[in-house]
């Protein structure tokens, strides 16, 4: 499997940049430093890499708010690490530690 996003309107993706991350673990968008241009809609998608057929979430949007209320999204950092990681001499391992929230 792998994830994509939606911004707003089909074919309009996003794109991964220094704020923008897609985990293809998880599938989870994560947005940094939230501006008032990521406000809107954004439609996970999941594509089958052997058929190639895709599935589409239902929307969810991003509303920025100006009151100071956080809502559902305190901070926390999010780490699932298992306890040990085999690895070969010379291969690279990557580990994500995430801070969510504001």
């Amino acid at each position: 499997l792998t994830y994509a996003w939606i911004f707003n309107e089909y074919p309009t993706f996003v794109h991964q940049d220094s704020r923008r991350f897609v985990s293809q673990e998880t599938g989870n968008l994560y947005i940094a430093k939230v501006e008032a241009s990521d406000a809107g809609n954004y439609t996970c998608v999941v594509t089958n890499t052997v058929t190639n057929s895709r599935v589409l979430g239902p929307p969810t949007p991003l509303i920025l708010r100006n009151d100071g209320v956080m809502g559902e999204y305190e901070p926390k950092i999010e780490v699932q690490f298992p306890e040990t990681v085999p690895s070969a001499k010379g291969t690279t391992v990557k580990l994500e530690c995430f801070a969510l929230g504001k």
